[in-house]
């Protein structure tokens, strides 16, 4: 390389990195947003064979949920009880329905607003999985939750 090249590249680069030192460099604040919890939610309560009574591991997943919740606006709730599809389908209707009951009680006994409830119950016929899947899986309650910022 020439003595004309070198001085040439030098001067192009100091030009170039002085073109760098007015440029603004960002904060952390525009550049992370944070996130938040006031989103939609779906998760599932599990229950036993045949029984519509809270577990500890249910009642400790709408506690967590809630929690997430509080100072957000909830719109709507949409709580759907399933059953497995042994045994009759009107007692998996009945099962379901009393499913969706309880965890839309202890949804309201966490602080949610109950006119934003909407229970549906489809016993065993809602329950669709796919081939293979144990049917303890089938015996939930799905939740949906459509929150947003207050």
């Amino acid at each position: 390389m020439t003595m004309r090249s070198t001085i040439l590249a030098a001067g192009l680069a100091a030009v170039a990195l002085a073109g760098c030192s007015t440029m603004r460099t960002p904060s952390r604040d525009e550049l992370v947003a944070e996130p938040t919890a006031c989103t939609a939610k779906r998760f599932d309560i599990y229950f036993a064979e045949d029984q519509a009574t809270l577990t500890d591991a249910a009642r400790t997943a709408i506690g967590l949920t809630a929690t997430q919740l509080q100072g957000c606006r909830i719109n709507t709730v949409r709580v759907l009880g399933l059953a497995s599809s042994t045994g009759d389908a009107d007692a998996n209707q009945a099962l379901s329905e009393q499913r969706a009951l309880a965890v839309a009680e202890a949804l309201t006994a966490a602080g949610w607003p109950t006119p934003a409830f909407e229970l549906t119950a489809a016993g065993d016929q809602g329950a669709t999985t796919a081939a293979g899947v144990a049917e303890p899986l089938r015996r939930r309650t799905e939740v949906l939750v459509e929150a947003a910022p207050l």
